[in-house]
C-alpha cells in the first residue's frame, strides 16, 4: 500500500511547499513582537544573553546556509524535489545535519524571538519547525527513491540540530 500523499497537498515537485514556506517567512517577518511578559528591565537584564544568542544563531544560520549551498550548488532548486542530475552529499554540513538550509532558517528564527523576546515569533518558529519537519520529510522520500543509501546516511545524521534532532 502506498503511503504517499496526494501530489494536490504538496504539488508534483513541492511547488505548494515552496509557496507555503515563503508566506510563513514573511509572516514572520512582518509579524509583531508580543511579549506579554517582558518589561523594559527585563530587556536590559537579558541584553547581553539576548545579544549573545543573536549573534551565536545568525552565525550557525550563516555557516549553515552558506556551507550548506556551497556544497549543493550544482543541484540546488527552490523545489524540494531533487533534480535529475542530484548527487547525494554527505560531506561538510551535510555530515553535520541532513537539510542544512532548512535548519539555518530555524537558527535564525530563533536568534531574532530570543532577542526580542517575543512569544509571537516563538509560537511561529514552533509552526515552522512542524512545517521544515514535513517538509525534510517529503524531500527524504523522494531523495532516498533516487538514492537508496539515504537511508543509512539518515541514521547518521541528525535532521535539524546537529548531534539533537
Amino acid at each position: 500500500m502506498n503511503s504517499e500523499k496526494p501530489p494536490f497537498l504538496h504539488g508534483k515537485r513541492g511547488e505548494y511547499l515552496v509557496i507555503l514556506q515563503f508566506a510563513l517567512l514573511f509572516a514572520f517577518i512582518f509579524m509583531p513582537a508580543w511579549n506579554p511578559f517582558a518589561t523594559p528591565g527585563l530587556f536590559a537584564d537579558l541584553q547581553l544573553l539576548r545579544w549573545g544568542l543573536l549573534i551565536l544563531c545568525g552565525i550557525c544560520a550563516l555557516l549553515l546556509g552558506g556551507l550548506g549551498s556551497l556544497h549543493i550548488w550544482e543541484y540546488l532548486t527552490p523545489l524540494p524535489y531533487p533534480v535529475d542530475h542530484s548527487r547525494l552529499v554527505q560531506h561538510g554540513v551535510y555530515g553535520i545535519v541532513r537539510p542544512p538550509l532548512y535548519s539555518s532558517q530555524l537558527f535564525a528564527g530563533f536568534g531574532w524571538a530570543a532577542f526580542n523576546l517575543s512569544l509571537s515569533h516563538l509560537i511561529l518558529l514552533a509552526v515552522g519547525f512542524l512545517f521544515f519537519d514535513y517538509k525534510a520529510s517529503k524531500e527524504e522520500r523522494w531523495l532516498q527513491q533516487r538514492h537508496p543509501e539515504y537511508a543509512d546516511y539518515a541514521r547518521r545524521v541528525r535532521k535539524f540540530i546537529p548531534w539533537v534532532y
